[in-house]
Order: structure tokens, then C-alpha cells, then sequence
């Protein structure tokens, strides 16, 4: 940058800003930093060094880490302070780890019960048990239309929703199916809940069996 012959009072301070950052990288920890002056973010927002981050051999991949430095972070109205902040692409790092074979999903849906429908005008029903289990932390979803349990249950396997919840009929109790196990139970959405294990859908290292 240097050798361009270019200067001016706030190239300068950067330069030597980023010649410090640099220095005391290399000391911490030698080959992993590089001065890349086409990264530029934030520039309203960050007053100081940027940076990116990428995962070595799959840099192609992008950015799953980034942030900066910034003079005013915090003021409590006598003291302002700076800080460096950074932000993990947690999503992107789990993307890139099933992409890879690494690790595995426990299911490829976070909807833990289809509710099923008898019929479409019974559909005001179906959305108030909905109601009732997500506003209890139970992720679900509605079945698109109406058809035989069979077809909606084979709707919920393929999408690898683990249980199927079906009305009551003739004033008897709603019922909700494990379409695994094949068990199904009378149920309350007031009060049913899975096994904490299907609650929410896991991550989990890749079997390195044959």
C-alpha cells in the first residue's frame, strides 16, 4: 500500500492499526491471519479493524465468523467504552458440517406432530389443538387437506414428523399416534407432551460404520 505512493492521514492510522493487529497475530498464532483489504463491512458502523473468517480448505464456502472493532461500544453516559465484537454463523456451521458427512440430524423437520384433518371444515378445530401445543413449546403443523389417516400419516413419515395427533370423534378423546412405534394414546393438548428426546430436533456426530 505503501509503494503506491498514497497518503493521507487516515490511510496512516490504519495502516499502522492494522500492522499492530497483524504483529500480534502472527506472535498468537503464526499462518492463520491475512491482511485482506477487500473485506470491508460495517462502514458506518465499526471504526476500526474487520474481519472474516473462513474454514480452512473451504474457503470458497465464505464468511462463518465476522466482526470488528468499535471505539464507542458502550457509554453509561460519563465513560464511553470500546470493545471487538464478533458473531458465529452458527446455521452456516451446521450446513456445512451435514453437508460434509460430519454430523447428522436426529429428524429434517423441527415440526414435532402433524395434526390431522377429518375433514376441511373441521380445520378451525385442528388450528385451535395447534394452538394449544405450540403455545406449550410443541412445534406442529396442520395437515395440508383432507384425506384417509393413512395418507396423512404416510404425509407425516415422509416428512419425518415423528407423531400424528387425530380429533376426537362422537365427543371421544383426541388421540395422538407415534408413527414409529405404531403406539397411540388418548391425549389432551393441554397437557400431552413427547418424550424430551422428540422435542426438538438434534445434531449428532455422523456414524462412521460401514
Amino acid at each position: 500500500m505503501r509503494a503506491l505512493g498514497v497518503s493521507h492521514p487516515t490511510l496512516d492510522a490504519g495502516l499502522e492499526e492494522l500492522s499492530a493487529v497483524m504483529a500480534t497475530g502472527v506472535a498468537h498464532a503464526p499462518g492463520l491471519l491475512v491482511a485482506d483489504l477487500r473485506v470491508a463491512r460495517g462502514l458506518d458502523y465499526y471504526t476500526g479493524t474487520v474481519y472474516e473468517t473462513q474454514l480452512v480448505g473451504h474457503e470458497s464456502y465464505g464468511s462463518i465468523c465476522s466482526g470488528g472493532r468499535y471505539d464507542a461500544l458502550a457509554s453509561d453516559g460519563r465513560t464511553t467504552y470500546p470493545g471487538v465484537g464478533i458473531s458465529i454463523g452458527v446455521s452456516r456451521l451446521v450446513h456445512k458440517l451435514l453437508a460434509l458427512g460430519l454430523v447428522e440430524g436426529s429428524r429434517s423437520t423441527p415440526t414435532c406432530v402433524l395434526v390431522a384433518l377429518t375433514a376441511d371444515e373441521d380445520r378451525p378445530g385442528a388450528m385451535a389443538v395447534a394452538a394449544q401445543l405450540r403455545a406449550r413449546g410443541i412445534a406442529c403443523e396442520v395437515a395440508p387437506s383432507a384425506a384417509k389417516f393413512g395418507k396423512q400419516i404416510r404425509f407425516a413419515d415422509r416428512r419425518g414428523i415423528p407423531f400424528v395427533w387425530f380429533p376426537g370423534t362422537d365427543g371421544g378423546a383426541d388421540q395422538v399416534k407415534d408413527i414409529r412405534s405404531g403406539e397411540q394414546v388418548d391425549a389432551d393438548a393441554a397437557t400431552w407432551a413427547p418424550p424430551a428426546e422428540d422435542l426438538h430436533p438434534g445434531v449428532k456426530r455422523a456414524s462412521t460404520e460401514a
